[in-house]
């Protein structure tokens, strides 16, 4: 596609700043303005995809990251600053984004992704950038772009090589689609190990650069910027970049017909709720009239309903997200053994405790639950937890728990 750029005798720069965009002739400034985007993880790669959304002008950025920052991210973040240490990573490239252009809305949410970001965010989003480094973090973005048909844009970096994908189930190739017998086996094996292992093996950081970093980011950012604009890009496809020797190149990603992920995305309503004043009762109660009945409603993630120590035969009510279980949570009380949760995907029609909360049962703010009845399905949004009156409104600049 030959994408035609205006003569610099067109060009003014009293504008403002952003002239130079207003000089390619298929550029939207107006659409990056009003664009939101969700940024999963604000680690190296994270930072050069804000930083270039912040150059922009993306309007409204939400980032989303559970660490905090030490000395050695410093010389591969460009965001960061050594004053900054020990405080948490989405709360300080949110800051500095806004600090690159104050007209960018920013809101950051420090906290795991698995388990404390609710659903609406991804339906919130036109479109996500992963900047992670784990194949679970990945999974669990698929699944909820998939869900929403939302599209979204994977980055991944190792010393001098990367890799971007585009992804928008179910249309396209999504992430699932490209994993193989090994990748499962793999997969499997991990969610095998105790929680104590799972956690060990989630902290192992990988070695990168800065350079490719740039890279990759800036490829990210790019291919976000050509789909608000309706433009060819890598949706359903990907680009290897070879640091050393620059054997790079683009590729195909086929659709795996066998995948999950590419029916239609079910219906999602806004509903006036919120996850701490709504009771589980309430969701049931509005599934039934609008589907005329209930079999279950669905979880977007695994909670554990209790936490079992296998020695003492000792089981504790939990209710919290398995994945927001810390090394304090694990340890039985009276043998110090390590206890093993009960993990919850549901809540059939006759669950005994409807009359509790949603936030009760570890469903976390801003989330999204499925009724099912038969063949049919309905999504509820928790909105009355959205960033703003509603689900379509942009976040203010500041921090979510």
């Amino acid at each position: 596609m030959l994408l035609l750029v205006k003569s610099e005798s067109a060009i003014d720069l009293s504008e403002g700043r952003f002239a130079r965009f207003a000089a390619i002739d298929w550029w939207n400034q107006e659409r990056l303005r009003t664009a939101r985007i969700l940024v999963v993880g604000a680690g190296a790669l994270g930072n050069e995809v804000i930083k270039n959304l912040a150059l922009l002008g993306v309007g409204h950025v939400a980032i989303v990251d559970l660490d905090h920052i030490e000395l050695s991210n410093l010389s591969r973040s460009v965001l960061f600053r050594a004053s900054d240490e020990g405080q948490p990573k989405a709360v300080v490239a949110a800051a500095a984004a806004t600090a690159i252009c104050p007209e960018v809305h920013t809101t950051a949410l420090t906290g795991n992704l698995l388990a404390d970001v609710g659903l609406g965010w991804f339906r919130w989003a036109d479109a996500v950038i992963g900047a992670l480094d784990n194949r679970e973090a990945r999974l669990f973005v698929n699944s909820c772009c998939a869900r929403l048909g939302k599209p979204w844009i994977d980055g991944g970096i190792e010393v001098l090589n990367g890799v971007v994908r585009g992804y928008h189930p179910p249309l396209t190739a999504c992430y699932e689609c490209g994993m193989g017998e090994t990748d499962w086996q793999i997969l499997s094996q991990r969610r095998s190990c105790s929680m104590l292992a799972r956690r060990a093996l989630a902290a192992r950081g990988v070695p990168t650069t800065p350079t490719t970093a740039s890279v990759i980011g800036a490829i990210q950012v790019q291919e976000v910027v050509k789909v608000l604009h309706g433009l060819d890009n890598l949706l359903g496809a990907g680009f290897l970049f070879e640091g050393l020797g620059h054997g790079s190149y683009r590729m195909g990603l086929p659709l795996n017909p066998a995948c999950p992920w590419h029916e239609a995305a079910v219906e999602v309503r806004p509903m006036p709720w919120s996850a701490a004043g709504t009771t589980l009762a309430t969701v049931q109660a509005q599934a039934r009239a609008d589907l005329g009945g209930l079999d279950a409603i669905d979880l977007v993630r695994e909670v554990a309903e209790s936490l079992t120590c296998p020695t003492c035969a000792i089981t504790t009510p939990c209710w919290r997200p398995v994945e927001a279980l810390t090394a304090d949570d694990v340890p039985c009380a009276q043998c110090a053994g390590e206890r093993v949760p009960s993990p919850r995907h549901a809540f059939s029609a006759d669950f005994p405790n409807s009359a509790a909360t949603l936030a009760e049962l570890g469903v976390p703010r801003f989330d999204i639950l499925y009724a099912r009845h038969g063949l049919q399905a309905i999504g509820y949004e928790l909105t009355a937890d959205a960033p703003g009156p509603t689900a379509a409104d942009a976040p203010r600049n500041g921090t979510a728990a």
